[in-house]
């Protein structure tokens, strides 16, 4: 076999090809397999001692077959072997490198490194539970201990819930137990109400009678005289004044012009800090007075025209409470005052003092108004009255008691002897001035009347309530009003004519001055006051019309 392997590496030498080469050296590696049995089994051995069977660890296959060419002599085999394998095994391994798979290298030492790798992995993520479970547990303890305590609390809360509904119970069957007598009451009450105001208008008729037959009866018996005079009272003052036949007024001169029905804000003045419950303008001169409720009153030169900054002349400060009304003597040379300090006063401005204090009124004074011969001031009181004063001999004349509730307002007829009152009990009254007699009574408001006024004229009177509602009257016919404007919701303060009795000023309290056409009740609104609007009234030339409201400010719309 040596000779034959000697030729056919020689042949090898001689130059035959690669392929055949390599089929040369497969064909001796099969023979060299088949006469190794053969030649292993020659020498034979005595058998020995039995040895213990120790089972053999398989070798990987190229040690093998590299051991197994080794020991044949193969080196040629070998090293072409050792070649072709590990040239295959490189670009194996750089096949699945550059794959995405993992390789599978057969090697114990990178494998045991996978599976610590794999140890750690698993090692960190029982750990990462492990902290999760803790976290976990903790989060529920503290989820059982608000349960807990949240049980506690609903607990209380229901039995404090029990308890109050218990109460309410019981406090809505003691309530239950009042109601017939509440309502029993309330019948007295409203029985007495009408049994008060039925004596009262009986004491009205009776003295309206008296009176009425004792001017009669003097009126006769001086018939024959040449110089008849008026009627006296039997309590009368050396100093008292006589009411004038015709009264020689201050009235200023109204230029014929139209009616000017559209307005827009000319100018603002800061007159008072605290708000303002009432002006009113000069009888002749563009001079307005401020009341207000820092118990003090100011003069104001209104703005020329091409001026919009006004001008403070005089100020009064005697008062010891807010005052609530103004009104300037018919020359214009004084002015009444009405407070919360329950008097009224007369301010000279010549010499810028109060000169007269007026007391009787037990209650606030709401207002007050000049007779236009000047002699007379008429007030208003929250104690259900209205007093004529008669400034010469600086004393009550009378006292007029017919309202059941707190008189608001009170204004003189221009040019006669009619005074009216509006009271918060519904009513509108009428009264002759010279007697102290009420006249005529107004019924139609459905809440308490704020103010009244009169026209220019004397025929139609204009009131307005606490809920807005503005009603027309005429003097002539006193059972129900002429015409109804509703200016509400919120509650009407004020009202004013202009001077040719064709337009209306309301002061409204949702800061508004509402403008209502009396032919045609048509309204529109004038927006400036950051507050409700206390008064309102129109210049002379009935082109302007001046508002304050309880933000301080007086406002002059032309």
């Amino acid at each position: 076999m040596s000779a034959k392997r000697r030729e056919r590496s020689e042949e090898n030498k001689e130059g035959f090809p690669e392929e055949e080469r390599r089929c040369a050296e497969e064909e001796d590696f099969e023979e060299a397999l088949r006469e190794a049995p053969t030649s292993s089994a020659a020498p034979r051995r005595k058998p020995g001692p039995p040895r213990r069977h120790i089972s053999p660890t398989p070798e990987p296959v190229d040690d093998f077959l590299r051991n197994f060419l080794r020991r044949l002599g193969l080196s040629r085999t070998l090293s072409s072997f050792e070649a072709e394998w590990y040239g295959s095994a490189q670009k194996h391994l750089k096949e699945n490198l550059s794959s995405t798979e993992v390789p599978f290298i057969p090697d114990a030492l990178t494998h045991q490194q996978l599976l610590l790798s794999e140890l750690d992995t698993v090692r960190r993520e029982t750990e990462e539970l492990r902290e999760e479970v803790l976290a976990a547990r903790e989060s529920l303890v503290r989820v059982q201990r608000e349960r807990d305590f949240h049980r506690l609390q609903y607990g209380r809360v229901s039995e404090e819930k029990n308890q109050l509904i218990k109460d309410l119970k019981e406090l809505r069957k003691h309530l239950g137990s009042y109601e017939p007598a509440m309502r029993q009451l309330d019948d007295k009450c409203q029985a007495t109400l009408r049994q008060k105001t039925l004596i009262s208008l009986q004491k009205a008729r009776l003295q309206n009678t008296k009176d009425t037959r004792a001017s009669q009866q003097k009126e006769n018996k001086k018939a024959t005289a040449a110089d008849k005079s008026p009627p006296e009272n039997t309590t009368r003052h050396p100093k008292d004044s006589e009411f004038p036949r015709m009264v020689k007024t201050h009235l200023p001169e109204v230029i014929p012009q139209t009616e000017k029905s559209s307005f827009s804000l000319f100018c603002s003045m800061r007159a008072h800090k605290l708000p303002i419950s009432c002006i009113h303008l000069h009888p002749r001169k563009r001079i307005l007075a401020s009341a207000s409720d820092d118990h003090t009153w100011r003069l104001w030169a209104l703005p020329a025209p091409g001026q919009k900054v006004g001008q403070m002349l005089l100020t009064g400060e005697e008062h010891s409470d807010w005052l609530s009304g103004c009104s300037f003597h018919p020359d214009g040379s004084k002015l009444a005052t009405t407070s919360g300090d329950t008097t009224v006063r007369l301010w000279d401005f010549a010499c810028g003092l109060c000169v007269l204090t007026l007391s009787g009124h037990t209650q606030p004074t709401w207002g007050c108004s000049f007779h236009s011969s000047g002699h007379f001031l008429a007030s208003c009181s929250a104690d259900r009255t209205a007093k004529l004063w008669d400034l010469n001999s600086q004393r009550c004349r009378f006292t007029m008691r017919r309202h059941v509730a707190s008189v608001n307002s009170v204004c003189f007829l221009t040019a006669s002897n009619l005074l009216l009152t509006c009271s918060a009990d519904k009513t509108l009254a009428l009264w002759d001035a010279r007697l102290g007699v009420c006249t005529a009574i107004f019924h139609g408001h459905q809440h308490p009347c704020n103010h009244g006024a009169f026209t220019l004229a004397g025929d139609i009177v204009a009131s307005c309530d606490f809920r807005g509602v503005v009603n027309l009257w005429d003097t002539r016919k006193t059972g129900s009003p002429v015409a109804t404007t509703d200016a509400g919701p919120m509650g009407a303060n004020q009202v004013a004519f202009s001077q040719s009795g064709k337009m209306l000023a309301v002061a409204s309290s949702d800061g508004l001055v509402r403008l209502v056409e009396v032919d045609s009740s048509t309204v529109s609104s004038l927006v400036g006051h950051s507050g409700s609007v206390q008064s309102v009234t129109f210049d002379h030339q009935r082109d302007t019309v001046i508002s304050a409201g309880s933000d301080g400010m007086i406002k002059i719309w032309s």
